[in-house]
């Protein structure tokens, strides 16, 4: 996925030039990916310890496709937007809540398990995690289809903050541990599976709160400024 992903976004500057801070960004998104998948942590998460799964997880549906979304230039976001495939799926409240599905749905213990057991089924799990991501930052960082002002961005991703905090939330305090997989997993650490659970619950709330409570943060701030920039223009 990696490898397309950067072929493709070659090509695209070919069409589409981009600034160094946008290739950065982009560069950087896929990078998130290979270290949260060929790396240690991806050992980590498909073998030993759910708390890394879950930030593995974070990583593939929030901060990757943030980066990879931030790092489009708008000249191919615009173009893209022609389709009317693209207009419906970037639209905020089809969006979001597209994103909330993949993240319940791969949180079923059934799904969760067989992705786990099964290679195809996991690959499937992250690129439904990575394009969710896609489609939940596109109106955050582009304008086209849809040109959301810095208000209703800042609102935008607090829902998704909100909605989302629960899972993370709910698995820190489960009594029981909840996937079977992890319960029979290899012990390292002298972790037991509900302590497990209990961390990666705990880090997929603070891995989340850090990202959308820092872009909402810089968004809010933009939105402030632009109305007291309004009301000092003088009126008529």
């Amino acid at each position: 996925m990696v490898l397309v992903g950067a072929i493709v976004y070659a090509v695209g500057l070919r069409v589409f030039p981009a600034s160094r801070l946008r290739i950065t960004s982009f560069a950087a998104g896929l990078l998130v990916v290979l270290a949260v998948t060929i790396t240690p942590l991806g050992t980590l998460a498909l073998t030993y310890h759910l708390w890394a799964h879950l930030i593995q997880n974070v990583a593939l549906a929030e901060w990757a496709p943030a980066l990879c979304v931030a790092g489009l230039p708008p000249a191919m976001t615009a173009e893209l937007a022609r389709f009317r495939v693209v207009r419906l799926l970037t639209r905020p409240w089809v969006a979001l809540p597209l994103w909330l599905a993949a993240y319940a749905v791969w949180h079923i213990p059934a799904a969760y398990d067989a992705a786990l057991e099964g290679h195809y089924l996991l690959h499937l799990e992250h690129a439904t995690y990575f394009t969710a991501g896609v489609l939940l930052w596109w109106p955050v960082f582009h304008e086209s289809p849809w040109r959301l002002s810095s208000g209703a961005k800042s609102s935008y991703l607090f829902a998704a903050f909100v909605f989302a905090s629960p899972l993370g939330l709910l698995l820190a305090l489960l009594p029981n541990p909840l996937y079977d997989f992890y319960m029979g997993a290899p012990r390292i650490w002298g972790i037991s599976p509900l302590e497990d659970q209990q961390i990666a619950g705990v880090a997929m709330a603070v891995s989340e709160a850090l990202v959308f409570f820092g872009v909402f943060a810089w968004f809010f701030v933009r939105f402030m400024a632009e109305e007291e920039a309004g009301y000092s223009q003088p009126h008529a």
